[in-house]
């Protein structure tokens, strides 16, 4: 990161998937892996699960293609520093950041992200946003979640980015996730996956924990929620496309609650809260230290 006046940022979460925001329109700014997991260390830096980068599409080379249908490119990082193609808690999140800027106002709001352009809706009355995550992919293949000495069939489903969804019989039998857990066979995940363990709480409604690749434990996964819908849904004998039927599951994670619907047309939509919690600069000395 160059320059040397202070670099403004905000700070937001949905449902406690927490970010550091840096609002950079004209795609100045030098991000290396080192400063991000800097800025989101929770003791010596700002502390978010990731970096949402707010960039105009026509002025970043990976969004430059979908410029005519999505002004604005969230440039998405994990906070270890490493890039990710998606994420559905920062997309919301990023909207909202648009929305207070003055850039967008409520209603249709389309994103781009290295998943493809996010079609999503702000709420008028503040209530929440609805994030239209495209279709969910389910790779053939068998996948298996370890931890320790326990170990789960998985359903390997792709929502833009990877995922291995477990059910459990307690959410604790996922253990501290201080470490990833352990998924077989690796070939089925080359550059990592994000782990869910999910239990039924009721009729479409379950609840999960989550692994997130590049970032470990974090309170909510707007993807991983996702994918957990539709697991669900095929286990349980649902398959909007073949049916003709949407189908809706509540998802509580952590922090708190995703609406997840999955349209007759393949679309996967999840709705939830934004909150931007605070604002400030960050001084220029100490990115540069």
């Amino acid at each position: 990161m160059t320059g040397a006046q202070p670099v403004p940022f905000l700070k937001g979460h949905g449902t406690e998937n927490d970010f550091v925001i840096l609002p950079d329109p004209d795609g100045l700014l030098e991000l290396t892996a080192e400063t991000v997991a800097r800025l989101c260390d929770r003791r010596a830096g700002i502390g978010g699960d990731g970096l949402l980068r707010v960039v105009r599409s026509a002025s970043h080379p990976e969004a430059r293609e979908m410029a005519a249908d999505a002004e604005w490119f969230m440039d998405y990082r994990n906070s270890d520093g490493s890039v990710a193609e998606m994420c559905g808690n920062g997309v919301r999140v990023f909207v909202r950041c648009l929305e207070r800027a003055g850039l967008v106002k409520a209603g249709e709001v389309a994103v781009a992200t290295r998943a493809g352009v996010k079609r999503t809706h702000l709420a008028e009355d503040g209530s929440g946003v609805t994030v239209a995550m495209g279709p969910a992919v389910l790779p053939e293949g068998a996948v298996n979640v370890r931890v320790g000495a326990r170990s789960w069939d998985a359903v390997h489903v792709n929502m833009g980015n990877p995922h291995a969804v477990a059910f459990v019989g307690e959410l604790a039998d996922a253990g501290s996730l201080l470490e990833a857990p352990a998924v077989e066979p690796a070939a089925a995940y080359p550059t990592g996956t994000n782990v869910e363990f999910v239990v039924d709480r009721g009729h479409r409604h379950v609840a999960m924990r989550v692994h997130e690749r590049g970032s470990g434990e974090t309170r909510s996964c707007g993807t991983g929620a996702c994918a957990v819908m539709v697991a669900a849904a095929r286990r349980d004998g649902l398959d909007p496309v073949a049916d003709g039927e949407d189908a809706t599951y509540t998802v509580d994670v952590p922090g708190g609650t995703l609406v997840i619907t999955e349209r007759a047309d393949g679309e996967i939509e999840m709705t939830g809260p934004a909150v931007i919690v605070a604002e400030g600069t960050v001084e220029a000395e100490w990115l540069r230290a």
